[in-house]
């Protein structure tokens, strides 16, 4: 059989995330049922990344087995011919046997758009977190500073994770102001459940003054979600890159 992946990019707003779930529609479920359409044959599709309800992808990463004989280049019309306007597939290549989309990639690297003005904008309402008051971009710069490198992220990781070792390096992290928009990218050798949104919370909350930038190195020492800022809601997030 051949192993094959796929990049995909997807507005996540009228998905309950990536993953199947028995009494939702996710974008896990509309491709298989794509790939089914296609090839005739019901596939195991293995994400990077189990992106959250309303949580977007500009690049998700999956793969499947398959005996189809359509050529890997040519996989892309075919999906998107029968798949909806909001999912994408962008790319498919064949790949060795032993490539796993979620354990062989080493990086991930995600973006949250936070919108900063006095009011919501309505075309960008499901795209990212209105924040009416304005913030000190300079204090979350350098609250942002003590996240980086290998850390237990056990402050910022949601109730509900299954993943035993809460350990993480995180690579990057970077805040950038454009107009009204602040971009947050960062990049890690995985994530903890909820861990870029409640990152992204506390930031904001240290640019309101909530918490003090020097305060956020104690709340990651701390090790306890209590006293990390909120987390931040969905829809501002984007997966962005994965890396192998």
């Amino acid at each position: 059989m051949r192993n094959v992946m796929i990049v995909v990019e997807y507005d996540g707003t009228n998905y309950h995330g990536w993953q199947y779930q028995e009494n939702a529609v996710t974008v896990q479920e509309v491709l298989q049922k794509a790939i089914k359409k296609v090839t005739g044959e019901e596939v195991n599709l293995i994400g990077a990344s189990r992106t959250d309800t309303g949580v977007h992808a500009l690049y998700q990463v999956a793969n499947f087995r398959t005996n189809t004989k359509i050529p890997a280049e040519k996989l892309p019309y075919a999906l998107n011919s029968v798949l909806p306007d909001d999912i994408v597939v962008v790319q498919a290549k064949d790949v060795e046997d032993s490539f796993h989309a979620r354990y062989s990639a080493k990086r991930k690297r995600y973006k949250y758009i936070i919108l900063n003005r006095k009011f919501p904008m309505p075309t960008m309402r499901n795209y990212c977190w209105h924040i009416g008051y304005p913030l000190n971009i300079e204090e979350m710069k350098k609250a942002a500073s003590y996240l980086i490198g290998t850390h237990d992220f056990s402050a910022f990781r949601a109730s509900g994770s299954s993943k035993t070792s809460t350990i993480r390096t995180v690579y990057d992290l970077t805040i950038e102001k454009n107009e009204d928009f602040i971009n947050i990218e960062i990049e890690a050798n995985g994530f903890l459940y909820n861990m870029v949104r409640i990152i992204v919370g506390t930031l904001v909350y240290v640019g309101l003054g909530k918490i003090k930038e020097d305060e956020v190195y104690d709340i990651l020492k701390s090790r306890d979600r209590t006293k990390a800022g909120v987390t931040a809601p969905p829809q501002g997030l984007y997966l962005i890159k994965i890396m192998y």
